[in-house]
């Protein structure tokens, strides 16, 4: 059950942020069906999470007779999408035309890295591409060294999956006010430029520096950084806010004056440092009971396999065993 109960979706197979998107969709109770190609027939692992909640069939894409049922298909659902490259499913036949006159309140979702036009959109890509032509990759990272890559969260997941997924969404709502269906174009490249709209903001507004770790939300600040403790282990402070900052000083007992100047630039590495050596002194375990129910906004850096024993996540059944349909 869920606010998607009874929409059916069939998802043709991919890898990554296709899948995301139709978890999420699934999470939600819709009733996903994973469509892979046949050559992939007994390929999935049981422990892919991208896979609960779906049902799950194998295609021969290269057969008409088989394109003719997947046509029928199509006919009763509400949703499909797709991460193909583009041209390739209206070389199947199975392009937006044809498959928005065969169901006209259909919901077709594309994802692509580049997208489905412009110079490059033919050309192959992954996240580290689509995130390094949107400015975000170059933001991420220490001064003097090169650009940190973020996994591929920020182009596959946040930029991809998730901005497709949110497009659907209101696709829905659309075409059930309406009975017209659409096509929504998620492009990663887009979506990772969307989530570097608050850092654009701030270079517009003259306040953020078009440099790595040159800002207060990039490492550059005492308050809002990640510090390594005695035992080799890490904190994460994010203490921004005047009253969560005055905790911090507070719980460190640190008194330099100083840190009375917060956002003086100049003098942010200096503190940093004073702040380094004193957290080195002592224990992850020791700084998280110092900090424990306070608004410091200091947490522990945790591993994986550390987050799924966190009491947290547990309390809020972050982490589930699901059942392979």
């Amino acid at each position: 059950m869920g606010p998607l109960n009874g929409i059916k979706i069939l998802e043709f197979s991919g890898i990554g942020p296709g899948p995301y998107c139709g978890m999420l969709l699934a999470d939600l109770g819709a009733d996903v069906i994973r469509l892979s190609r046949i050559d992939q027939k007994g390929s999935n692992n049981k422990y892919d999470i991208h896979n609960r909640s779906k049902r799950s069939i194998v295609a021969d894409l290269k057969n008409p007779k088989t394109l003719k049922e997947i046509r029928k298909l199509i006919q009763e659902m509400d949703v499909m999408f797709e991460g193909y490259r583009p041209g390739v499913m209206e070389k199947l036949g199975l392009g937006p035309k044809e498959c928005l006159k065969l169901n006209k309140s259909l919901v077709y979702g594309r994802m692509t890295g580049w997208g489905q036009d412009g110079p490059m959109s033919k050309r192959a890509g992954h996240d580290i591409n689509y995130i390094s032509l949107s400015g975000a990759l170059n933001a991420i990272g220490n001064e003097s060294s090169k650009p940190s890559i973020p996994l591929n969260l920020i182009g596959d997941y946040g930029g991809g999956g998730m901005m497709l997924a949110m497009g659907i969404l209101a696709a829905v709502i659309s075409s059930s006010r309406t009975g017209k269906g659409q096509v929504i174009d998620s492009a990663m490249i887009d979506g990772s430029l969307s989530l570097m709209s608050f850092f654009y903001s701030l270079q517009e507004m003259g306040i953020w520096k078009d440099k790595r770790q040159s800002n207060f939300l990039d490492g550059a600040a005492h308050f809002y950084d990640t510090y390594e403790c005695s035992d080799k282990k890490f904190i994460a402070v994010g203490s921004i806010e005047p009253q969560f900052y005055k905790i911090l000083l507070e719980k460190l007992e640190l008194t330099d004056p100083r840190f009375n100047n917060q956002m003086d630039q100049s003098i942010w590495q200096e503190l940093k440092n004073i702040i380094a050596i004193k957290i080195k002194s002592q224990s992850r375990d020791h700084w998280i009971k110092v900090f424990s129910d306070t608004d410091g906004c200091v947490t522990p850096v945790l591993s994986m396999s550390e987050a799924k024993k966190h009491e947290h996540n547990i309390s809020r059944n972050a982490f589930c065993r699901y059942r392979w349909i």
